[in-house]
């Protein structure tokens, strides 16, 4: 095999690896929300629009809490001093609310841009 040809296939794997979608690309910007005193912190967040997004919720109260929203559609149960991860799939641009249906006036907005 020529000096050429084996620099091409040495040079391959390299180009496979640089080529592959990292994992962070696949599964989205990841995010911490804290809900304390029922209220969210922070409040909002900005995100890149039509990219997965994961959502980590921790509630700090010790009573539980209910994650919602009906756009885009979630319902999640997080106990009192327990966590959870939300998986959005890719958002549109625009603004998305979510709320503790247990405690409607503590809110969080999710913005993608």
């Amino acid at each position: 095999m020529s000096m050429l040809g084996k620099s091409l296939l040495l040079s391959l794997p390299v180009a496979f690896v640089l080529a592959m979608p990292s994992a962070q690309a696949q599964q989205g910007a990841a995010h911490t929300v804290t809900v304390k005193n029922h209220k969210f912190q922070p409040a909002q967040i900005t995100v890149k629009a039509n990219a997965p997004v994961s959502l980590r919720v921790r509630n700090q109260d010790s009573s539980r809490m209910e994650f919602e929203s009906s756009n885009p559609s979630v319902e999640k149960v997080i106990g009192g001093n327990g966590e959870a991860t939300i998986k959005l799939k890719p958002l549109a641009p625009g603004k998305y609310e979510f709320y503790d249906d247990f405690n409607q006036q503590s809110t969080f907005v999710v913005i993608a841009r």
